[in-house]
C-alpha cells in the first residue's frame, strides 16, 4: 500500500503554474552551453578571416606611426578610433551571434519565465545536509557520469580534431604571410566545431533527463491533489450549505406564486404542481410552482389557505413536474389533458356560485403521451 505522503500523482497545471512563478522549471545548462559553443565556432568560421584582418590591420596602423603621431597625443587617440572602428564591426557581429545562441539555449527548454522568486535568499539553499544530498544523490550521480562522459567524448574529439588537421597545421611555416595566418584561424575553427559538435550527445540525454526530473519533483501526494481540488471547487460544506439557502429562497419565492394558481395538481401525496392560465392572453398555461414530499405538502396547505382548487391526477401531476421547470409553459402535448383539468376546475367554480351543473368527475385517465408518462 501507497504511503500517504508519497508523491504518485502527476502534477496538475494549477502546480506547474505556480512553479513557474517561483522559477522553478525544466531547464539544461548543457543545452544552453552546447549550443553558444557551437554558434562561438560557426561564427568563428564565418567571420574569423574578418577579424584576423581587422586585427592585421590595426597592428600595422600602430606600427607604423610617425614621429609626430607618437608625440602627439591627438594623433595617437585618431589612430586608436580608427582602428577599433575598423575591428568593432565584426567583433560586434560574433558577440551578437554569440549573444542569441545564449538566450535560445537559455529559453529551448522550459521557455521564457521571468521572476524573483529565485533571486530570493532561501535558507535551505546555505542547509550544508541539503548540498550533501544533492552532492551524494541520484541527481549528484547522474551529474558525475555526465562530467566523466563529456571529458572522455571532448578528449577523443580534440584528439580526432588533431589528427585531422595536423598535417595542415605543420606545414603552415611554408605559407606566405598573411595567408599562413588566416588558414591557421581557419582550421581552429573548424577543430573548434569538431570538438563542440561532441557535446551534442551529452544535449540529447540531458534535455529529457532535466524534464523528467521536473516531473518527479513536481510530482502531487494524493492529499495534495485533494487539497487543491477542494479549493479550486470550494468546501463542500460551505457550498451544500449554499445550496441549501438558494433552495429555500427559491421555495420562498414559488410559495408566494401559489395562491395566484388556477389550479394545483397532485399525486396525490408525493407530487403538487402549480398552474396559471391567462384566458385573456395567448399563452399556453405556466407552471408557476412544483414539489416533492414536504414542499408539495406545503404547496397543498397554502393552496388550501387560498382557495385554490387542489385535483388529484398521479400520472399528469408527475408528467408535468418531470418536463417543466418554474416560469415556463407546459409542453405541448400535455395541452390536452391540462385543457381538460381547467375546463373541470371553471366548471366547479362556476357550479360552487349557483350558475351551472355540477360537473362531471374528472376523467382518472388523460390523455398523456407515452412519453411523458413517469
Amino acid at each position: 500500500m501507497a504511503d500517504a505522503h508519497e508523491k504518485t500523482e502527476e502534477p496538475t497545471s494549477k502546480k506547474l503554474e505556480q512553479a513557474k512563478e517561483k522559477g522553478q522549471i525544466a531547464r539544461s545548462r548543457e543545452l544552453s552551453t552546447t549550443l553558444v559553443l557551437i554558434a562561438s565556432a560557426g561564427a568563428l568560421i564565418l567571420l574569423g578571416q574578418s577579424i584576423g584582418s581587422a586585427l592585421f590591420s590595426v597592428m600595422q596602423r600602430m606600427f607604423s606611426l610617425s614621429r609626430d603621431e607618437t608625440y602627439d597625443v591627438n594623433h595617437m587617440f585618431q589612430a586608436w578610433g580608427s582602428g577599433m572602428m575598423e575591428i568593432a564591426w565584426p567583433v560586434l557581429a560574433y558577440l551578437i551571434i554569440v549573444t542569441i545562441a545564449g538566450i535560445y539555449g537559455s529559453i529551448a527548454l522550459g521557455g521564457y519565465n521571468f521572476t524573483w522568486e529565485s533571486a530570493k535568499p532561501k535558507a535551505s539553499k546555505l542547509n550544508p545536509i541539503n548540498g550533501l544530498k544533492r552532492m551524494f544523490g541520484p541527481n549528484g550521480m547522474v551529474e558525475l557520469l555526465k562530467a566523466l562522459a563529456k571529458f572522455i567524448i571532448v578528449a577523443v574529439s580534440t584528439y580526432l580534431a588533431l589528427r585531422l588537421f595536423s598535417a595542415e597545421a605543420l606545414h603552415l611555416d611554408m605559407e606566405l604571410y598573411p595567408r599562413n595566418v588566416m588558414h591557421a584561424l581557419e582550421l581552429l575553427g573548424w577543430a573548434f566545431l569538431i570538438i563542440c559538435c561532441a557535446m551534442i550527445p551529452i544535449s540529447i540525454f540531458d534535455v529529457p533527463y532535466q524534464s523528467y526530473k521536473h516531473n518527479e519533483e513536481m510530482k502531487m501526494t494524493k492529499q495534495e491533489v485533494k487539497d487543491e481540488r477542494k479549493n479550486a471547487e470550494g468546501n463542500p460544506e460551505v457550498k451544500g450549505r449554499i445550496r441549501r439557502l438558494q433552495f429555500q429562497a427559491a421555495a420562498r419565492r414559488m410559495m408566494q406564486k401559489v395562491p395566484e394558481a388556477d389550479v394545483i395538481v397532485t399525486n396525490p401525496t408525493h407530487f403538487a404542481v402549480a398552474l396559471k392560465y391567462d384566458q385573456n392572453g395567448t399563452r399556453a398555461p405556466v407552471l408557476v410552482a412544483k414539489g416533492l414530499d414536504e414542499l408539495a405538502l406545503h404547496i397543498r396547505k397554502i393552496a388550501g389557505a387560498h382557495g385554490v382548487p387542489v385535483v388529484e391526477s398521479p400520472m399528469l401531476a408527475r408528467a408535468i413536474y418531470y418536463s417543466t421547470e418554474e416560469e415556463h409553459e407546459i409542453p405541448e402535448k400535455l395541452f390536452m389533458a391540462v385543457a381538460q383539468v381547467l375546463a373541470y376546475v371553471y366548471q366547479l367554480k362556476n357550479w360552487k356560485k349557483g350558475r351551472g351543473k355540477r360537473p362531471k368527475p374528472l376523467a382518472k385517465e388523460l390523455p398523456i403521451p407515452q412519453e411523458l408518462r413517469r
